[in-house]
């Protein structure tokens, strides 16, 4: 579903739609925050609720990423996303403040909010990152519930994927992609509405010019058991520098590792880049990486500076970011390479 579609059929109000590939902003008044992906206005509403009443920034995205990691149609994010390989799902997030703080969790079961776990590794202990069976011991250490994660619509989507078993995870979600086409021709809709890969990456800069950023994801569908993509790794997925700006990723994290996107983001902007072109020199890299195999793959990046001024890029096009400021509550598609 695109991200107007998306808008009408919510019947969200007050919205201003931009279907153009927009430029670098102008700054504006503080606060401000940007998530990826059009659906996100949803997760932008909250983070907003706490930032126009003067809060701070790193409340407002654990605030606001919790809002997807909470919705069982989110299919790759908190409950109701895809699976592994397994069966099982497991979630992988961080978190990162105005003062170089940051927390991250890999590999997490049973647990809906591993924003909020993230959030206590940076805050209650002394180290960034916790895995597996330690993050989800650490987890209910602090008073986290165990749950079952797996809806019955993604696990319908598992078996269906176990009927071929194909290792592509991207091969694997287009073949069920189509077969939603055609079942839902057959007005026989199949449970799960979309399949896409849409990690929520949210950056926010909050009244007082502090910056802060979340990420959270339940990583690729069907994915080997333990696989670990961009989305909790600190500054791969997610990067803050409270002097120069905040970026975040989505897309195949693979290759967002490869060239530690939102690091290079931030300190494109250190040296005076614009957002939209040091998410569109990330994007580069990522083709240079990959050559002809380019057009099989998705990443996009979106970045904010201290001046309030963000933007995006991303390798393929129809890549959408939501933005809510005072003047402004949008859903817009970035530039793309192709």
């Amino acid at each position: 579903m695109n991200s107007k579609r998306f808008l009408q059929l919510t019947g969200l109000t007050g919205l201003v739609w931009n279907t153009k590939s927009f430029a670098d902003t102008q700054a504006v008044n503080k606060p401000v925050v940007i998530s990826t992906w059009a659906p996100n206005v949803k997760a932008n509403k909250a983070a907003w609720d706490i930032l126009s009443k003067g809060g701070a920034a790193l409340d407002a995205v654990e605030a606001g990423v919790m809002i997807p990691e909470a919705d069982p149609t989110d299919n790759s994010v908190g409950y109701g996303g895809l699976p592994d390989r397994d069966g099982k799902v497991t979630l992988d997030a961080c978190i990162m403040n105005h003062l170089g703080q940051c927390g991250s969790v890999l590999y997490l079961e049973h647990i809906m909010h591993p924003i909020k776990v993230a959030r206590l590794v940076m805050e209650q202990t002394p180290h960034v990152q916790l895995a597996g069976d330690g993050a989800l011991k650490f987890a209910l250490s602090k008073g986290f519930k165990k749950q079952n994660l797996l809806t019955p619509q993604s696990e319908k989507a598992w078996k269906q994927w176990l009927k071929t078993s194909q290792y592509d995870p991207n091969r694997s979600v287009k073949e069920l992609e189509e077969k939603i086409k055609r079942e839902q021709q057959k007005n026989e809709p199949w449970p799960v509405a979309s399949l896409n890969h849409d990690t929520i990456g949210m950056l926010a800069l909050d009244a007082n010019g502090n910056l802060s950023g979340a990420c959270t994801t339940s990583g690729m569908a069907f994915k080997m058991r333990g696989r670990i993509g961009d989305s909790p790794i600190i500054g791969a997925g997610l990067f803050v520098d409270n002097e120069v700006g905040a970026a975040t990723a989505t897309g195949l994290g693979e290759e967002i590792v490869k060239i530690c996107g939102a690091h290079v983001i931030v300190e494109m902007m250190r040296n005076g880049t614009s957002p939209e072109d040091a998410c569109k020199e990330a994007v580069r890299r990522v083709i240079k990486n990959n050559g002809d195999k380019t057009n099989t793959i998705q990443t996009g990046f979106i970045a904010i500076n201290k001046k309030g001024e963000y933007g995006g890029y991303s390798v393929g096009n129809n890549f959408t970011m939501a933005i809510r400021h005072s003047q402004l509550e949008t859903s817009v598609e970035t530039k793309s390479w192709f």
